[in-house]
């Protein structure tokens, strides 16, 4: 993806754009697949927040068909699962594609406003 404050995310480059980014910048996972119905609902509402936040957090997209190393560590279930990384750890998450509004109330109770 070309935006910057938008990337996707593979196995070998997770612990760099993740794990070394959100000691920085906030770093929300979206960990997602083609198949999943509900993650095309929610993955535009998360790439409208990316860009109308302007950088206050890097949206990092993981497809977890293609990244199962990735999925494992984070012990993903069930998708689709968004994690928020602060300080190189999991600060909060959520499971499902919850609306616009309840996105915008998780951002903010972690400090991302």
């Amino acid at each position: 993806m070309a935006k910057n404050n938008i990337i996707e995310t593979k196995d070998s480059d997770f612990e760099k754009n993740v794990i070394q980014t959100s000691k920085k910048t906030p770093v929300l996972v979206d960990f997602w697949a083609e198949w999943c119905y509900p993650c095309r609902f929610l993955s535009p509402t998360l790439d409208k927040l990316a860009d109308e936040y302007k950088g206050k957090f890097i949206l990092a997209k993981v497809n977890v068909d293609e990244n199962p190393k990735s999925s494992q560590e984070n012990d993903i279930r069930s998708i689709p699962h968004v994690k928020l990384f602060k300080s190189g750890k999991v600060a909060d998450e959520f499971i499902g594609a919850i609306p616009e509004k309840k996105i915008k109330e998780f951002l903010a109770k972690n400090g991302i406003k």
